[in-house]
């Protein structure tokens, strides 16, 4: 997982020295934020003069899912005190959220172990600033590093994640759900609203699918 974040930091980091972003900026970024879509966006609507609230917003859409993971985690995180969940969820990214989740789900105390949980943070942390800066200090030399095709590790590292959390066709039924609504809104609507579409739609799916099924078992 943490060598899969090296290309696709690097193509950040390229990105954002083609805006015109030194290094030490891409780190501030990555660093602050940790949320490799929004960081993409910010970075594509990079303009001077800036377009904060622009920026703002699409940021906020694209991690709007976030809310969903946070709820979703926090089942797990019930004996663990708020500041310190807090500061948990700050390094919780995609990646994080579904390593942690897997592991916890495994425990028989089915918590999550906060040892695991900044180990895998903090490891993917700070690869992801290091990486991206290589990439807006290397990125005047070598050009546009997606034509190398170093983005396709956004994709395996989902596959991997995906694979991880695979138990079976019936349960993964809410992901397909949200696959087909994502990517139906990603080609009729512009902007990042497929990312809260397909968020929205698996969990409706998935709460509306388990309704039913224990109607099912009443009858």
């Amino acid at each position: 997982m943490m060598f899969g974040f090296i290309p696709l930091g690097l193509v950040l980091g390229a990105q954002a020295s083609q805006k015109g972003m030194p290094f030490y900026e891409i780190g501030l970024l990555t660093g602050l934020n940790f949320a490799g879509g929004s960081e993409f966006a910010a970075v594509n609507l990079w303009t001077h003069p800036l377009a904060i609230g622009v920026i703002v917003a699409v940021s906020m859409l694209i991690n709007s899912r976030h809310i969903i993971m946070g709820a979703a985690l926090s089942l797990y995180m019930k004996n663990i005190g708020r500041l310190k969940s807090l500061g948990l969820l700050f390094f919780m990214t995609d990646e994080v959220w579904a390593m942690n989740l897997a592991d916890a789900q495994k425990r028989s105390e089915k918590t999550i172990s906060i040892p695991y949980y900044m180990g895998t943070a903090l490891s993917l942390y700070v690869m992801w600033i290091s990486s991206s800066m290589i990439g807006a200090y290397i990125g005047p030399f070598v050009g546009d590093l997606e034509k190398y095709g170093f983005d396709m590790s956004f994709t395996a590292i989902f596959l991997v994640m995906l694979k991880g959390m695979w138990k079976s066709f019936k349960l993964a039924h809410p992901w397909f759900v949200s696959l087909l609504v994502a990517g139906l809104v990603y080609h009729t609507i512009d902007g990042a609203w497929y990312v809260l579409a397909g968020a929205l739609s698996g969990i409706l799916s998935a709460y509306f699918w388990h309704r039913g099924e224990n109607k099912g078992e009443t009858l």
